[in-house]
């Protein structure tokens, strides 16, 4: 019994100490190699004002720094926030194979994108671009749409939404290829954001992103018993004192900021959310409180060492890493639900 109790912290600590390694893998390893040693005395000496004698040149600290630096800890923030919007997603619906984007998120954000691709304007608003700013509300903009058309549909709330969210995605991804058929040579800027990744990362989108991917999270959290209730079913949680309808909204809409706030700067990368929380729950149960913030931690880690392995893979796009990854997950997820096994 107390193995059981002590797992969680087991996990959580394996994890922590994975994303230190992530960090420093991932600021030190690229074409131009630091040093482990040298890595962890620029991190300290320039976050924590500790010094221990190191020298470094430079280049070396620019790399560090301006670079590397805000592109690990952008990977770490947008797997986080897809982790937090699986376990969500997959709550509210009670879908095991529900990810951050099944409510038309992802085409709400590309389609977005794309015609911020092709509209001749590229003005900033604190650091954020227009293809930032539009995949960000179409992201939004698709998932209040598919929200007020599943109400009018008369079916269940639940069958509902996904079955409009299919339809609606559908049509934007429509509108996403007529996009690329005009958009010419903006082609290959619009198939990069499809396939995520991170080489525009930077200070000013991780401040950006940062304060809405934590708060939303923690508001997540925070209703982590009412996630629980909604796992039992409809009437099981109204029998706990939920206000179903509001707490589905209030959620359906954190679960929908949050995924807005990381596609927004990574491009569409698919299988976190649906991967992480699978795993966390196989080893710490199904409590909510439990598999929110292990998810959280688990998928900065996956994201973390998937786009470490695409920069050295020649900096292919993350997306496809994570395909590699989930792909293969998700047929054998298919095959157990068929065969009758809960995850």
């Amino acid at each position: 019994m107390g193995t059981r109790r002590q797992r969680p912290i087991i996990i959580g600590a394996a994890i922590m100490v994975a994303l230190l390694v992530a960090l420093v893998l991932g600021v030190g390893m690229g074409t131009v190699g630091i040093a482990p040693s040298d890595t962890m005395a620029i991190l300290a000496h320039r976050l924590l004002g500790l010094d221990f004698g190191a020298h470094w040149s430079p280049a070396a600290e620019t790399i560090v720094m301006d670079l590397r630096l805000p592109r690990v800890l952008t990977t770490m923030l947008v797997g986080m926030a897809l982790a937090v919007a699986g376990v969500t997603f997959q709550g509210l619906l009670r879908n095991p194979l529900a990810d951050p984007y099944v409510l038309g998120t992802a085409s709400g954000a590309a389609l977005g994108a794309a015609i911020a691709v092709l509209i001749p304007v590229r003005s900033l608003v604190l650091g954020f671009g227009l293809v930032n700013g539009l995949a960000f509300v179409g992201a939004l903009a698709s998932v209040v749409v598919v929200y007020r058309l599943a109400r009018l549909s008369g079916l269940a709330p639940l069958t509902g939404l996904l079955l409009t969210g299919y339809a609606v995605g559908s049509l934007l991804a429509a509108g996403l290829a007529m996009a690329m058929y005009l958009s010419g040579a903006g082609l290959r800027q619009i198939v990069g954001y499809l396939l995520g990744g991170f080489a525009n990362a930077s200070w000013e989108h991780l401040a950006g992103a940062l304060p809405i991917v934590l708060i939303t999270s923690v508001l997540i959290l925070l209703r982590a018993r009412t996630l629980d209730g909604l796992l039992l079913g409809e009437e099981a949680a109204a029998h706990l004192g939920i206000d179903v309808r509001r707490e589905r909204r209030i959620l359906l809409a954190l679960a929908s900021l949050v995924t807005a706030a990381a596609v927004a700067i990574s491009g569409l990368i698919g299988f976190v959310g649906l991967v992480v929380p699978h795993v966390v729950r196989l080893l710490v149960g199904p409590s909510t409180r439990l598999v929110l913030p292990l998810s959280a931690l688990g998928g900065a880690a996956l994201l973390a060492y998937a786009d470490l392995a695409a920069r050295l893979a020649g900096d292919i796009p993350v997306g496809v890493v994570t395909a590699l990854i989930g792909a293969p997950f998700f047929i054998i997820v298919l095959r157990r639900a068929r065969a009758g096994y809960e995850l």
